[in-house]
């Protein structure tokens, strides 16, 4: 079930009336409710895989109590590190099985050999990587007795599989979504209006950007060695804005459907093609993996605590990782090879905490310093997505090469204007909203009340007038 779909539109206002309306003062069932609607929702995609969600649930409810009740460390660990081994497995199995077979076969040809290699045709079980990492968190912190055991199993289970988040993120933390399914809620209109608001900008993003962007970078990065320097230039560029828009409009309507619904999802994206370097960009792209990689993985390996060394270490493990978690291909290794690469000056020249403020100074155009920095950072950045898009790193490369030649100074074959009119629109409702939640949370909030509900409607339109054939989200396949 998409976000963007017909079926998404008539589910949600069937759940919000029985929410609300028939269990609006009871708690138990409405999280009970909400447990089974998130059920039904994720059977949507593939009823099959709903047992293996149930089973890492299951899993992780019952490793933590086992962790929790044991006096001796040792049965602490093999409760652990058992959740933990079985998690990464099944992610593994159905993510990486065919990545890792296919490496050793290649790897045994290029010695004269012959394998021959058993591959399955595996279906990659939707949302997986993100609800293995909200059980692997929780376990995880129960181990460090930053929390204790949930007691309730349906509030345990929402809290891995509430349905806004289940699929695409943001990747959740019990120390803040737990609390929140164990304290009653209350509908609040001004919430639920801003919640709206922010299911409107989403959408905009997705269908009206993304979904644009995406014909026209489709076509040139599938074809790319028929099209000009120019022309793969620009399809760069529109990746650049799809895989932002998609993801983060997904974003958008997760927190805006859970804070109509009575939640505070954590904030997955603040504006990052604004960010003057790299460091500033990974506080603001896929923020709740970032933090988690940062919290789970770089600080328990001694942070930037260490050796200047270590520290390089500890940012290469990071980056490598964010990489293969997007995917079982070589081009996620060096996008995120290409990332930790871009950090490495500013962490051993110590800058890489320079700009933790939100431009909030400016009140309409930065300075010609910090518009030269965002615009290094959005180039570097762009440079990178090409290896995320592309089919292999020979794709990549080729690719790479056809924009450095001399055809990049040629007119491209597609310019479309209608494109770059939507991107522009975005990027003005973006900057002004900078310092918000999202873009509309405060944009146009002091007009006169009909010009304001006119903006909604001209963006309700454009949703409409751009909507055809649903799209799936990018982040899905991750």
């Amino acid at each position: 079930m998409l976000f963007n779909s017909v079926e998404f539109f008539l589910f949600f206002p069937v759940v919000f009336l029985i929410y609300w309306v028939f269990l609006g003062k009871k708690l138990k069932a409405q999280n009970a409710f909400l447990l089974i609607s998130s059920y039904l929702f994720y059977s949507f995609w593939d009823y099959r895989f709903l047992s293996l969600l149930l089973f890492s649930t299951v899993l992780d409810y019952f490793s933590a109590h086992k962790i929790y009740n044991s006096s001796q460390k040792a049965t602490k660990k093999y409760w652990l590190w058992l959740s933990i081994i079985l998690n990464l497995g099944f992610l593994g199995f159905f993510k990486y099985y065919n990545f890792f077979i296919g490496s050793f076969a290649e790897l045994l040809s290029n010695f004269g050999l012959k394998p021959h290699i058993w591959s399955l045709q595996i279906i990659l079980p939707v949302g997986i990587s993100f609800y293995t990492f909200h059980g692997l968190s929780y376990i995880i912190d129960v181990y460090k007795e930053r929390i204790k055991p949930e007691k309730s199993f349906i509030d345990y289970g929402l809290f891995v599989s509430f349905f806004p988040l289940l699929v695409a993120g943001p990747i959740e933390r019990a120390t803040h979504l737990l609390p929140q399914i164990k304290k009653s809620r209350f509908f609040n209109y001004e919430t639920a209006m801003d919640g709206l608001r922010q299911i409107l900008w989403g959408l905009f993003k997705k269908v009206v950007v993304a979904d644009n962007c995406a014909k026209y970078a489709n076509i040139i990065f599938n074809q790319s060695d028929e099209f000009s320097g120019s022309t793969l230039f620009f399809g760069a560029i529109f990746f650049t804005f799809q895989i932002y828009c998609d993801f983060s409009g997904y974003s958008d309507i997760a927190l805006g459907t859970a804070r109509i619904l009575g939640f505070d999802l954590l904030k997955n994206f603040s504006f990052p093609y604004f960010s003057r370097d790299i460091a500033e960009f990974w506080r603001r792209w896929h923020i709740s993996l970032s933090s988690w990689f940062r919290d789970y993985v770089y600080i328990p390996m001694g942070g930037s605590r260490v050796s200047k060394l270590k520290q390089v270490r500890n940012v290469f493990v990071i980056f490598l990782l964010s990489g293969f978690w997007h995917g079982a291909n070589w081009t996620f290794i060096v996008w995120g090879f290409l990332h930790a690469i871009y950090f490495l000056p500013l962490l051993l020249l110590q800058k890489n905490r320079n700009n933790l403020d939100t431009l909030s100074d400016v009140k309409i155009l930065p300075s010609f310093r910090d518009f030269l920095n965002i615009l290094l950072t959005f180039g570097l950045v762009t440079f990178a997505w090409i290896f995320f898009r592309a089919e292999n790193l020979s794709h990549a490369f080729n690719y790479i090469s056809g924009i450095f030649s001399s055809s990049l100074f040629t007119f491209p074959e597609y310019f479309p204007k209608k494109v770059f009119l939507v991107i522009f629109i975005l990027m003005v409702i973006e900057w002004f909203g900078r310092n918000s939640n999202h873009g509309l949370e405060k944009f146009g909030l002091n007009w006169p009340k009909p010009f304001r509900i006119a903006f909604y409607y001209v963006l309700l339109f454009m949703i409409f007038y751009f909507s055809g054939e649903d799209q799936q989200f990018i982040y899905f396949q991750f």
